[in-house]
């Protein structure tokens, strides 16, 4: 009785978890929930019927097999998808490299990040309604047209990080630049994604747990399946310690992560340095058509502190401004002599190269240069309809009435030139006879320095990523580097030796707060107009600031990760005590008077005792007296009315018992479905005879 009085309870305390259910029937359909779920998996649409409870691992061994697969095509699409966006900084740079080789301008970088992150979306979502079909412990079966899908990714995935370990090894120190920037963010970001996934895994943990006590108890009740009950509790512990263990380490790891953290926007303020400043690369290549006085006089609006340019040398000896080896790009040789369009730039006569368009192509064109760059107006794109290609010293008298500095790539010519062995005399005689302020050029060229030296004092020299002797050896104080170089220890020693730093190509905002905060002296960029507005680096903060969020963040998410466990065990501990009430009430033997011999034993006053042969046991079993000359007392009311009553006693038989425990069992067994515990079939002994 103290059981049934015990499920009556609980059924008045999950009255509203049947409010719930009942609702949730209503607005949710779960047949076409289902289908949903193995349509899209397996290719099966047919209505899928609510099915009883599958045990665990209920795969073939093949599907059990191929999933991890799924996991890894899955790590690495992604792989390659952050790897990809991180290297935006990159992405013209790998649209002309792909234009050198197929002659077509288009955004193959924008292709191949939405390809990746199609791939990226396609294995995320197998893996969801794969997990998903587990939570509701369906078989799985992926049909063979997304295994060869899978396949497929994986081979892709491969085959590009294959190139990009062999042919663009420099694109992972970007990875890790990004991580410098981004390391205290993705920190604080780990532990808010470990605190929802806290939440699965402590269903499952607990779950488990409560699955390995059953099979427990049904050991100890049960002899007979004791061998297999004990292979699946063993399945048990081992999926609690998979699931558990790996998120207990990486819970710990992201606690003590910050103490091997390096990140150069954690500082403090008074330790940041000015500002870096800019030279425009190829003027103001996203405000107007690259190497023409249009870019170079935007740049100058837009506050560059110098110009960096490319110089080549034409057949007639005359130094112009042109960055590609041809002119397909950016100008419309075309048009006008097609047969002539891969011919180097440096075979055609000034007259000719004067005579070509260098701006339609930027301006007309149905395929902007940059991806980001924003429209031009109506007068801009007039103004770059009409520039020319432009020479050398037309760049020079602009920095001179600007008092802008000026730095270029001087391009050798071809072996047959006939400006081969004298370009670099040819352009220093340029420079000087442009009446230009000598200490305004940065002499970037590392060929015949001691002619240079003795022509013109004045230049500031620059050098590349020589060691620290090479360069004191030159006397030279600046160098001209890749950002991707700042990966190695910041170049902490080239500043120590007080050498200056200009790093290129520089157009990420995070990019350039990296090279601030790393006190970086200037940076050549494409992104002017938007790197002028930058007033303080993106992502700094302090060193107590981050210490503050780091203990804040430890200890919050201990605490809900401790609730959310706390809520778990005390709601699979009370579905417990429940099955454990059910389970003992139902293993009570019924009476039976037809297989039992019962010994009478006659108690004096109203009972007869009945005992059973088995010393374990007994029943009451009550039994009318015999009647005396007593007058018969009829029980009445407080009014005095008499009050009706059945029979003194009725023998009880064993139908009786049999119908109220299913009584029981049907008023208990509805608490047990709101809370899903998952309940073993009892077997009853078979009776004795």
């Amino acid at each position: 009785m103290d059981n049934i009085d015990r499920t009556e309870t609980e059924n008045e305390e999950t009255g509203r978890w049947k409010n719930f259910n009942s609702w949730m029937k209503r607005k949710f359909n779960y047949e076409c929930y289902m289908t949903f779920l193995n349509g899209c998996y397996s290719c099966k649409w047919e209505a899928q019927q609510k099915k009883a409870r599958r045990p665990l691992c209920c795969c073939s061994l093949r599907e059990q097999l191929f999933y991890p697969w799924l996991v890894v095509s899955f790590c690495l699409s992604t792989l390659l998808l952050f790897t990809w966006i991180e290297t935006s900084n990159e992405y013209n740079g790998f649209d002309w490299v792909v234009f050198l080789g197929t002659g077509i301008w288009f955004f193959w970088s924008i292709v191949l990040l939405s390809f990746l992150g199609i791939l990226a979306a396609y294995t995320a979502l197998l893996l969801v309604l794969g997990f998903l079909l587990c939570w509701e412990k369906n078989q799985l079966y992926l049909h063979w047209y997304h295994k060869i899908l899978i396949l497929i990714v994986m081979l892709f995935c491969s085959f590009f990080l294959w190139i990009l370990l062999t042919y663009w090894k420099d694109r992972w120190f970007t990875i890790g630049l990004s991580l410098q920037v981004f390391a205290p963010y993705i920190h604080l970001g780990s532990i808010s994604v470990m605190v929802l996934l806290s939440w699965p895994v402590a269903f499952y943990l607990i779950h488990l747990e409560g699955e390995a006590r059953m099979r427990r108890f049904q050991i100890t009740n049960i002899e007979r399946e004791r061998n297999k009950r004990c292979n699946m509790r063993t399945k048990l512990r081992a999926l609690q310690v998979a699931i558990g263990l790996p998120f207990v380490l990486i819970l710990l790891c992201l606690y003590v992560v910050p103490l091997g953290i390096y990140s150069p926007c954690v500082q403090e303020k008074d330790k940041l340095g000015p500002k870096p400043y800019f030279f425009g690369h190829r003027g103001a290549a996203m405000l107007g058509p690259e190497n023409t006085m249009m870019s170079f006089e935007k740049a100058v609006e837009n506050g560059a502190h110098g110009l960096e340019s490319d110089v080549q040398i034409s057949l007639d000896k005359v130094a112009f401004l042109m960055h590609d080896y041809d002119l397909r790009r950016t100008t419309n040789i075309l048009d006008i002599m097609p047969n002539a369009s891969h011919t180097h730039s440096s075979f055609f006569y000034w007259d000719f190269l004067s005579t070509l368009n260098a701006g339609k192509w930027f301006s007309d064109s149905w395929i902007k240069p940059f991806f980001r760059m924003k429209p031009l107006s109506e007068a801009d794109k007039e103004r770059a309809r009409n520039q020319k290609i432009p020479k050398l010293s037309e760049l020079l008298e602009l920095a001179r009435k600007e008092k802008k500095l000026v730095i270029f790539d001087l391009n050798s010519p071809p072996r047959s030139h006939p400006a081969r062995s004298s370009y670099i005399r040819l352009v220093v005689s340029v420079i000087l006879d442009s009446k230009i302020e000598q200490h305004q050029i940065f002499w970037l060229p590392g060929s015949d320095r001691k002619y240079v030296r003795s022509k013109a004092p004045g230049f500031q020299h620059i050098g590349r990523l020589f060691t620290i002797e090479e360069l004191r050896k030159e006397n030279i104080t600046r160098i001209n580097v890749d950002y991707k170089r700042l990966f190695h220890n910041g170049l902490k020693e080239y500043k120590s030796a007080n050498i200056s730093i200009n790093l290129y190509l520089v157009n990420e905002p995070w990019l350039f707060s990296l090279a601030w905060c790393s006190r970086i002296q200037s940076v050549t960029t494409d992104n002017l107009q938007v790197l002028k507005k930058i007033n303080h680096p993106y992502y700094f903060m302090t060193p107590k600031f981050y210490l503050f969020m780091w203990i804040f963040m430890d200890i919050i998410s201990a605490a809900f990760i401790i609730a959310i466990l706390h809520f778990y065990w005390r709601r699979e501990s009370q579905s417990e005590k429940i099955l454990q009430g059910i389970t003992s009430y139902t293993e009570t033997p019924s009476v039976s008077f037809h297989d039992e011999v019962l010994e009478v034993v006659e108690i004096p006053g109203l009972l007869t005792k009945s005992k059973r042969k088995y010393p374990d046991s007994e029943v009451i079993i009550p039994e009318v007296v015999k009647e005396t000359t007593a007058p018969t007392m009829h029980p009445t009311d407080d009014a005095g009315q008499p009050v009706p009553t059945g029979p003194a006693f009725e023998p009880i038989q064993a139908p009786t018992l049999d119908a109220n425990r299913e009584a029981t069992l049907q008023t208990v067994l509805p608490t047990l479905e709101a809370n899903e515990p998952t309940v073993p079939s009892v077997e009853k002994p078979p009776p004795e005879s």
